[in-house]
């Protein structure tokens, strides 16, 4: 790919020409998913492509120091970073200047689509265009874990913490919303959880205390989610198979109705979409084995299948997600990621 050598050449000797720059320019124009979500026209290209060069020099350096932590070879970091995060951060500034309030960027991905490593890359970008960022994730509202064993005693198919039920909402609302109207002279707590607490069913920790944010990126695995018409569990997917399976779905189905305030405090929705949902659960296996070869405790493949199945049980991907990308009013970015967890399109809703 003949960006990729110019943003080698760009790393390695600090310029480029000016033909350089028309070609990166000519690259991103031919892509009408990049223009279409980042509103990359002729007319301004060059200076966009300008700024993103000066912001590739600058956060290289430092997110190259985590990409063997995030297992990415340097020219997938380059790429990505060119392609990818430096875009999307840019497009969230933009949409911060708008308002002056904090911006709330909600991100709705499944296990292994790199919620948390998009947060972390944004956060340093970001920092780098003037923006405080904070990161939220829909476990850190999770109830306390004597709530929860209160919960399960009640209905004991909340087996594990995750599905709607098991947060504390109002705290989630509470928190949002001092984020959005702060009151400078107070400080704000964000809520913080440790799911290593009680021999992994975690509970609440002391929360942080920061200054006012500038961008919020509030993450999770149903984040934004809506409840669906009960007609579409007729013709449920596996692992929906049983009577008791179809009731369970409902019943949590019920409970996102709870949430939608919570969705109401969010100023954008990006869903992070794997090209297969079933995907999920391969990585989870990866992610388990290399815990086990570290020498930590981990699950064994027949649990890993309990344990997603159970969650698709709740909220299956091609019930509730599927549908959800398709809503130009609820979803503003649709970004598809491989197998290998990288970010194959991308999908402006408006």
């Amino acid at each position: 790919m003949i960006s990729l050598k110019i943003l080698q050449k760009l790393l390695e000797t600090n310029s480029i020409s000016s033909r350089d720059m028309e070609i990166l320019l000519q690259e991103e124009l031919a892509n009408v998913y990049v223009c279409d979500a980042f509103n990359l026209t002729v007319e301004k290209g060059l200076e966009k492509i300008n700024h993103r060069i000066d912001l590739l020099q600058k956060t290289y350096p430092i997110i190259s120091q985590e990409y063997q932590q995030l297992n990415y070879k340097d020219k997938e970091l380059i790429l990505l970073l060119w392609q990818f995060w430096l875009p999307l951060a840019i497009k969230l500034s933009e949409e911060k200047s708008k308002q002056k309030y904090p911006f709330i960027q909600g991100i709705l991905g499944g296990q292994g689509t790199g919620k948390t490593t998009l947060s972390k890359i944004l956060c340093i970008i970001l920092k780098q265009l003037g923006y405080q960022t904070v990161t939220l994730s829909i476990d850190d509202f999770y109830k306390t874990y004597e709530e929860r064993q209160k919960l399960h005693t009640n209905d004991p198919r909340f087996i594990w913490r995750g599905p709607p039920g098991t947060h504390d909402i109002a705290l989630g609302i509470k928190t949002l919303e001092q984020l959005k109207a702060p009151d400078y002279s107070q400080p704000i707590f964000i809520p913080r959880f440790d799911k290593s607490l009680w021999n992994g069913q975690g509970d609440r920790i002391k929360p942080d205390i920061i200054s006012q944010p500038d961008i919020v990126l509030f993450e999770g695995w149903f984040v934004g989610v809506f409840p669906i018409n009960e007609t579409e569990f007729n013709h449920s997917p596996s692992p929906i198979k049983t009577e008791k399976d179809i009731q369970f779905a409902k019943d949590i189905n019920q409970q996102l109705k709870a949430y939608l305030p919570l969705w109401n405090q969010l100023d954008s929705l990006m869903i992070l979409y794997p090209q297969d949902y079933r995907l999920s659960k391969k990585w989870r296996k990866e992610a388990e084995q290399k815990m086990i070869l570290s020498g930590k405790t981990g699950m064994n493949e027949q649990q890993i299948d309990e344990f997603v199945n159970y969650f698709w049980k709740a909220l299956h991907p091609q019930l509730f997600i599927t549908p959800l990308i398709q809503n130009q009013n609820l979803v503003d970015l649709v970004i598809t990621i491989d197998a290998n967890h990288h970010p194959q399109k991308i999908t402006f809703n408006g």
